[in-house]
């Protein structure tokens, strides 16, 4: 680059050993600034000229600071995302089952470049944890593209739906059916990614892991079965739905023991009834029934007993009957 070209790039390679190099622990000197400059990038400077070019920097919109001193030095003091908040999207995205560990690596790269070299290898360090269990699908990427251009649209889409055997392979289910709905809303529940769609063959909502979907494609033609997303809530969804086991929704009156009160509250939220007793207290949800949610209130033993609807008593009687005649006596 020829020496005049290498001067009108100078307030961008100040502007990145900014952003790259310092931040309120780690100020660079003019000293240090010229000699990067020099150095590294091949553009002589003087003082005078980085004095005006800050001035730009700032007025740009750069929190640019000066330390304190007979040395003083200059650092970018806040960023659009502080470390604290990268640490969460770092968690959040190290924790996600449904990123895959190659592109959880990506992403963390691409998190750790919105920060100084210095913080980022704090970032590094922040939530590695081995065998932790992730989705085998690196398509999951396209296809929740897909999904949101196919919702931002309004067209139906095609896909197949995969389950894994016990050999590790990928089975089609129905014989490599192809699915057709009306996608109407992503959400997150249970570590994993779900589609809620339209299925206007069966006429009815159904719920679908994103990570098992292959091949998916959008059609030409319009979404069906807006009448059951017009008011949908995705939190008040949450409260109702066990693992995403579809089911009746039904009114159920539980009694549960009075230390119980949160499990209750964290599942069902603080704008559920209670009808408080001496040593327990009863509670009316509104519940997808299933096998997970079954499960869900098997795993408190007698602490929490289904009072009514009678049909689901008698559920829970067979699911726990079941489960003792598979242990035996």
């Amino acid at each position: 680059m020829p020496k005049n070209e290498r001067q009108k790039a100078k307030l961008l390679y100040l502007a990145r050993m900014l952003h790259e190099r310092t931040d309120e622990d780690h100020a660079l000197s003019m000293a240090d600034i010229l000699r990067i400059l020099g150095e590294e990038y091949g553009i002589p400077a003087e003082r005078k000229s980085i004095y005006s070019d800050l001035a730009t920097l700032r007025e740009f919109g750069m929190d640019i600071e000066m330390t304190a001193g007979r040395c003083p030095g200059y650092y970018v003091a806040s960023r659009t995302l502080e470390l604290t908040e990268l640490k969460l999207l770092v968690d959040a995205v190290q924790s996600s089952k449904f990123i895959t560990h190659k592109k959880s690596a990506e992403l963390i790269r691409k998190l750790e470049g919105l920060t100084s070299t210095h913080e980022a290898r704090k970032l590094s360090r922040q939530v590695f944890v081995a065998g932790r269990v992730k989705t085998m699908n690196e398509s999951i990427y396209y296809t929740v593209d897909h999904l949101h251009r196919a919702m931002q649209e309004n067209r139906t889409i095609t896909f197949q739906y995969f389950s894994w055997n016990m050999k590790k392979e990928k089975v089609l289910r129905h014989g490599g059916k192809i699915y057709h709905v009306s996608p109407w809303a992503l959400t997150w529940e249970d570590e994993n990614y779900y589609l809620l769609a339209y299925d206007g063959e069966a006429d009815a909502v159904k719920y679908f892991r994103v990570d098992k979907i292959l091949r998916v494609n959008v059609t030409d033609q319009p979404r069906l079965g807006g009448e059951h997303f017009s008011d949908f809530d995705t939190a008040e969804f949450s409260k109702k739905v066990f693992g995403m086991y579809g089911g009746e929704e039904q009114l159920l009156v539980l009694r549960c023991r009075a230390d119980l009160a949160g499990a209750i509250l964290d599942q069902f939220g603080t704008d559920v009834r209670i009808q408080a007793g001496t040593d327990s207290f009863t509670v009316a949800v509104r519940v997808i029934v299933s096998p997970q949610f079954l499960g869900w209130i098997a795993a408190f033993g007698d602490g929490i007993v289904i009072e009514s609807p009678t049909d689901v008593r008698e559920k829970m009687q067979n699911l726990l009957k079941r489960a003792a005649a598979a242990y035996g006596e």
